[in-house]
């Protein structure tokens, strides 16, 4: 079989989106405290060990194929792979395993600081077999969602070109449940320490996540014209909602920061993801602009709220999400001059789908993460006790430290006591 150009585009596409993962652990790490980074970190890298497990021996068969009441596909179909040896499917599948990665990797930021590194390495592979997969067939696979599908057949096929709700949408509902059934953060809104500990890694993250979204929004590109305005739309959102967030910040508190900066960049990424491939740029401009607004605000209704959501995925995720997918709706360009959204004349058609397809989004990523979590919670439990907490989740779940100082971890001693230095201890050493 020859290798063509479109299918070294894929693989280059999904070495791109790997990276992205770890661009979510520099990102998330860089915004907790010291004591707290390498565990944030941690449960991205496990992410991509357990997802990539479970992609190939059922995960990619319950995203295609033949399904079980427009739910889920077989989980036996393509078990292990095998029978896509040989076949240029293969290159699909290991495109679609980066998908499945990441979104759940996002997921692990609302529940920082706090979480039982176990009981995250139970939920990932559970969330994304019960949860991510069957999304992902309802909307890309044929299912329910689909143009053939029992939804999609009624109200019409919702456009979600890489991931706004699949991805974004998704793990933006599950973060929200997470974090409601482990509770806040000890000193949650009040405790000073609970601020990022580290902006350069904070940045760093927002450039590799903007690095690897081409390849997230463009790999599935069909012609060089689609890449093309894939390619211009991915630069052209975030580079608006950016600017939007950094205005909001400016009016509202004086100053512009660069953590808004990066938040600004991701959420325009995630508002047009769903999008890249139906809107014009200027309406990428728009949509970027739009999102970077309302997420800067949507961060602070935790506090009103009383939710904690540690690094912001819900406001970010899953209000950006929200933005990007039901904006087609208003947004999208017609198809062969016909259809599109309602500032292109094509009428409610579109916005219903697009509507619809949030709504079951929405519920089924929330009544099956509550059950997952819930279940962790009762047996394993979630969370860490009170005295993990103030130690620092570094320190009691792996005994590391992210930085030492006279050979003392950030947070607390895991040394033996004959090899840390006397005047050293948990008082005296900066969290």
């Amino acid at each position: 079989m020859d290798l063509s150009a479109g299918h070294v585009w894929v693989m280059v596409s999904a070495a791109l989106v790997l990276l992205m993962t770890p661009g979510v652990a520099f990102f998330y790490g860089g915004m907790t405290r010291a004591k707290a980074a390498l565990n944030m970190m941690m449960m991205s890298f496990v992410s991509i060990g357990l997802v990539g497990v479970v992609w190939v021996l059922w995960g990619f068969s319950m995203t295609g194929g033949e399904g079980v009441a427009g739910l889920f596909g077989s989980p036996f179909a393509s078990f292990g792979l095998e029978d896509l040896i040989g076949t240029e499917d293969m290159i699909s599948a290991g495109f679609g395993a980066t998908f499945a990665i990441i979104t759940v990797a996002l997921i692990s930021g609302a529940i920082a600081d706090r979480a039982k590194f176990s009981a995250w390495a139970v939920f990932v592979p559970v969330w994304v077999t019960l949860v991510y997969c069957p999304l992902a067939f309802m909307v890309w696979g044929g299912g329910l969602l689909g143009a053939d599908g029992a939804v999609g057949s009624v109200v019409g096929e919702a456009i979600d070109f890489a991931g706004g709700t699949v991805v974004h949408i998704n793990a933006g509902v599950a973060a929200l449940v997470l974090a409601l059934i482990i509770g806040k953060r000890r000193g949650f809104g009040t405790d000073p320490s609970h601020r990022p500990h580290n902006i350069p890694f904070v940045m760093l993250g927002a450039a590799l996540l903007w690095f690897g979204w081409f390849g997230f929004n463009g790999g599935a590109a069909g012609t060089a014209e689609e890449a093309g305005l894939i390619w211009v739309n991915t630069l052209a959102a975030p580079a608006a909602a950016m600017i939007g967030w950094l205005l909001t910040e400016r009016i509202r508190d004086g100053r512009p920061t660069s953590l808004g900066a990066a938040s600004g960049i991701v959420a325009g990424l995630v508002a047009i993801t769903p999008a890249c491939a139906s809107v014009s740029p200027a309406g990428a401009l728009g949509l970027g602009l739009v999102a970077g607004i309302v997420a800067a605000l949507a961060v602070g209704l935790k506090y009103k709220l009383g939710y904690d959501d540690s690094l912001d995925v819900v406001g970010v995720h899953l209000v950006a999400g929200l933005i990007g997918t039901v904006a087609l709706g208003f947004i999208a360009l017609p198809v062969d001059g016909a259809g599109g959204g309602l500032f292109y004349g094509g009428g409610f058609a579109q916005l219903g789908a697009q509507l619809a397809a949030t709504i079951v989004a929405v519920i089924f990523s929330a009544v099956m993460t509550l059950i997952i979590g819930l279940a962790i919670h009762k047996t394993i439990g979630f969370r860490v006790s009170e005295e993990q907490e103030i130690t620092g989740v570094d320190l009691s779940e792996h005994a590391e430290s992210a930085y030492e100082l006279g050979g003392v971890g950030v947070g607390g001693s895991f040394r033996p006591a004959a090899e840390t230095a006397p005047a050293a201890s948990k008082e005296s050493v900066n969290s």
